[in-house]
């Protein structure tokens, strides 16, 4: 376990902060994590930490700030080198390095469309978060993960997201497993891991959530 002082700007629904709990938990990096009221009136440790974009995740490593979750991960992995959760071939990593990033442009985007869209716009987001959803079991393929028998890097930027599933499902009409049951296979066998199991926020609190958010949008 890590002795150094490990301090994580958090906020429970958020999925970018879910990826740096679920890193530190599999580095077995001892951390605290403080919620961030981002509605009610940001820290001034967040904003002093994060001051460009003033939000979290922010992981303070001996009191230095990291922003930026796919930064922090790529941060973990080399502050904290075991076990490692990029595999050692360069072109693995780059190559999944590049899913994740598709995650954030292409599967993130997509749920939240289908969330903010009404009427007619609402089948062609659900079709887009599909299609998204779909790109990412053909890469994951008969795999366990996406790295093949061992959780790592990509899953842990995946994984946080389909807290947000069920939101997505109640405002488009559909289920994700019907449409893509690989992935969700793959979704409850990450959810198995202790690590997952606790940084992962109850998805119906996720949906008040969104319900929330959608009122602050004036979607309903």
């Amino acid at each position: 376990m890590s002795k150094e002082e490990v301090i994580l700007l958090d906020f429970y629904g958020s999925p970018f902060a879910m990826r740096a709990k679920i890193a530190l938990a599999e580095k077995g990096v001892e951390f605290e994590a403080r919620h961030e009221d981002l509605f009610g009136g940001k820290s001034e440790l967040l904003l002093k930490s994060n001051p460009v974009y003033k939000k979290v995740p922010v992981l303070l490593h001996n009191g230095n700030p990291v922003s930026e979750s796919l930064n922090i991960l790529q941060y973990i992995e080399e502050a904290f080198p075991s076990p490692p959760l990029l595999p050692k071939c360069a072109h693995a990593r780059a190559t999944e390095r590049f899913w994740a990033d598709f995650v954030d442009k292409m599967l993130f985007e997509a749920g939240n469309k289908v969330w903010k869209s009404k009427g007619e716009a609402v089948e062609a987001a659900k079709a887009e978060f599909i299609e998204a959803v779909k790109a990412l079991e053909g890469v994951l393929g008969e795999k366990d993960y996406f790295g093949g028998d061992v959780f790592g890097f990509l899953d842990i930027a995946t994984i946080p997201f389909t807290s947000w599933f069920l939101a997505s499902e109640k405002f488009g009409g559909f289920k994700v497993e019907e449409e893509c049951p690989t992935f969700m296979a793959w979704a409850k066998r990450c959810g198995e891991r202790e690590s997952v199991a606790m940084a992962l926020p109850d998805p119906v609190k996720v949906y008040e959530l969104v319900c929330m958010l959608r009122k602050m949008h004036g979607i309903e």
